[in-house]
């Protein structure tokens, strides 16, 4: 049995495809249309904010600590056992999330379906790009990846749409039982389409069980101290504490690594500058991205005095940019260099960030679609040829790990990054009032003025990560491991489809 597809199975191939793009599109959904229920949980059980946070932090918390294992686990027993796993815990959790908590009365048991929406989210975005990159021939990895960033960005798009949709019209519990006809689906479609993998050497045995516990332990305290620090407060002994612990965690892990013959993260691929390099410029594309994903719609509501379907609509222009050279890109990237887009998207990435940096209270509504929609072109020119010259770098025995990697590098700072960016907005509040003096001008012109430039201040961040993210890309190169030079035939569970 061999790891990829031959060019006469291209039916099997698509199959394979719609499976993966299934997992993406379910997990990039989950990760928007939860957060429009939040307040109708709230009230339904009687829960403070701080309470019911916890929705989307035990969410949090668990899929950065589990994705790593996850995919370490994959290149151990196989992406197929790991995907079939993935989806089915998965729907288990999403059933349970919108059946037990009102049967119940229990707003516990909906956090316990969360932990296993989570886990089984982490087995999927730990090895959906590895399954693409391994299984799929060459000639027509770009176009698949390019198919998963825009199946991807669709979900991210349709989140917020749908789940307000079922939120006011069904109830809360539709924004669960929508994943379970998908993931049913999934699993069966899956059962055929996924090939079936040679063995390694390596096995569950020898896993490393020191080095899971300390990178669980180390992320999900780091990401629960930054993503509750603005509410307790930076010097509250819970976050110092979490934040002591995930040093400790983090240094131990990075340790043990070093010395164990079959680390979870083999840190010794750093080594190569060019995937260090790599891996860097994916993580300030996504840092970057952070801010803009998060404060616009503050934006567009406080200073702009826009309605939220009205800002909704407006923020849809970023996933239509990105969903269109998503597209574009994996047609291309068999036939132009990665690097080459990597430029184009930095370029137009620095574009649509300083249009966003000289926005004002005036500014005019198809000014900002036009900056979204370039920051769109520019993300999704960039992060499908990323993600390709990480995983094409690297042995294919190594694929689930270093395709958990990229997720995670996807996850973390998308969470740090909000609660950085909203510490520069804060900063540039103040340090803006105290300069002009403009808390004693009236109510009104403190919110056209004061957050105005505070958000100036937010995006310019924005802009120059972009800066840093194109001066990598001029640095950085392709490189495809021995492992994926060759394209031979690929046998499935139910035989060479």
């Amino acid at each position: 049995m061999s790891d990829t597809i031959a060019g006469k199975a291209a039916a099997g191939v698509g199959l394979l495809i719609f499976v993966v793009a299934l997992a993406a599109f379910m997990s990039a959904l989950d990760g928007t249309i939860v957060n429009i229920a939040i307040p109708t949980i709230s009230e339904i059980f009687d829960l403070s904010a701080s309470s019911v946070s916890w929705v989307a932090t035990i969410y949090l918390l668990v899929m950065a600590g589990c994705i790593l294992i996850c995919g370490k686990v994959a290149d151990v027993i196989g992406f197929k056992k790991v995907f079939l796993a993935g989806f089915a815990i998965f729907t288990i959790g999403s059933f349970a999330c919108g059946f037990f908590p009102e049967l119940l009365n229990s707003y516990p048991s909906l956090l316990i379906g969360r932990v296993l929406q989570a886990l089984g989210g982490a087995m999927l975005m730990a090895i959906a790009p590895a399954m693409i990159t391994t299984f799929v021939p060459p000639e027509q990895k770009g176009k698949a990846m390019g198919i998963l960033m825009t199946i991807a960005a669709l979900g991210t798009a349709l989140g917020p749409v749908l789940g307000g949709f079922l939120t006011q019209y069904f109830s809360w519990e539709w924004i669960f039982y929508i994943n379970v006809p998908v993931g049913v689906l999934a699993i069966v479609l899956g059962v055929k389409a996924i090939p079936v993998q040679n063995k390694g050497t390596t096995t569950l045995k020898t896993f490393d069980k020191y080095g899971a516990v300390l990178i669980f332990l180390g992320l999900a305290t780091l990401l629960y101290a930054f993503s509750e620090g603005l509410t307790l407060g930076w010097t509250d002994p819970v976050i110092l504490g979490c934040f002591a612990v995930a040093v400790i965690a983090l240094a131990g892990f990075v340790i043990h690594q070093l010395r164990y013959s079959e680390p979870l993260l083999d840190l010794r691929l750093f080594k190569s500058t060019n995937f260090f390099l790599t891996n860097l410029t994916f993580v300030l594309v996504i840092a970057s991205f952070a801010g803009i994903n998060y404060l616009m719609p503050f934006f567009l509501q406080y200073v702009r005095d826009f309605t939220v379907s009205d800002a909704g609509m407006v923020l849809t222009a970023l996933s239509i940019g990105m969903m269109i050279t998503g597209i574009l890109s994996g047609m291309l990237f068999n036939k132009i260099s990665g690097k080459f887009l990597c430029i184009t998207g930095s370029l137009l990435l620095l574009g649509g960030y300083y249009l966003l940096w000289h926005m004002s209270a005036l500014t005019e509504t198809g000014y900002i679609v036009a900056a979204l929609f370039i920051v769109g072109l520019g993300l999704g020119m960039m992060m499908l040829p990323l993600t390709n010259m990480v995983l094409s770098s690297v042995a294919k025995s190594k694929q689930g790990m270093v395709s958990s990697l990229t997720g995670l590098e996807q996850f973390a700072p998308m969470t740090i990054g909000i609660v950085i960016y909203n510490l520069i907005l804060f900063w540039g509040i103040m340090t803006i009032a105290t300069a002009e003096n403009i808390t004693e001008t009236t109510p009104v012109d403190i919110q056209m003025e004061l957050l105005a430039h505070g958000f100036d201040v937010a995006f310019l961040a924005s802009f120059i990560l972009a800066v840093f993210v194109l001066v990598l890309s001029l640095i950085i190169h392709q490189k495809t491991h021995p492992d994926h030079m060759g394209d031979t035939e690929l046998e499935h569970a139910g035989g060479i489809i």
